[in-house]
């Protein structure tokens, strides 16, 4: 495999791997906030809208910080039935006909729809409902910006199949089946 394919596949992981490690802190900092806002208001008869909408925001951005490092992992959503215990090569070609025929167009169809949607929200200068009146064009952003990092690690992984499939990448196509 060429280096400069070896040296994407490796970027691309790592930077996965980065917002993967950014998506766990958000869930403690979501986890902290939800606990606060619940003491302020069951305790204190407190709390505020932009405790609430800072929740949301600091969970949306986990899931699509979140997701890229899911597939780095290989711990994707799969059919159990065509995938489970097939060989090494056969997994990397329905892993590869996966990634091209419904990964990829997926998230392309999400980033391209999803940036009138955050256009229009920055445009209008929409706000929460809530008191705190957060912008809300920041969270909208998440939604391009997060499926575009599933794009760009979608790249990596099909890269990884051809050349485990030619046999120039030393993939692990062990998968664990989740338990029902």
């Amino acid at each position: 495999m060429p280096p400069v394919i070896l040296t994407y596949i490796r970027a691309m992981d790592a930077i996965s791997r980065l917002f993967g490690h950014i998506a766990s802190v958000l869930v403690l900092a979501t986890c902290l906030i939800c606990a606060g806002n619940a003491t302020a208001r069951y305790a204190f008869h407190g709390g505020s809208g932009w405790w609430s909408d800072i929740q949301w925001y600091l969970f949306a951005a986990t899931v699509f910080f979140g997701a890229p490092v899911l597939v780095t992992l290989n711990e994707h959503v799969r059919v159990d039935v065509l995938y489970g215990s097939r060989s090494g090569k056969t997994k990397a070609v329905i892993d590869l006909l996966g990634f091209v025929l419904f990964y990829m167009p997926l998230c392309g169809v999400m980033v391209w729809t999803s940036i009138t949607f955050v256009h229009d929200a920055y445009v209008q200068h929409e706000v929460s409902n809530n008191a705190a009146d957060l912008l809300r064009w920041p969270v909208k952003a998440l939604i391009p910006v997060g499926f575009g990092l599933l794009i760009l690690q979608g790249v990596a992984e099909i890269l990884k199949r051809v050349g485990f499939l030619r046999g120039s990448y030393a993939m692990d196509t062990h998968y664990e089946r989740p338990l029902q």
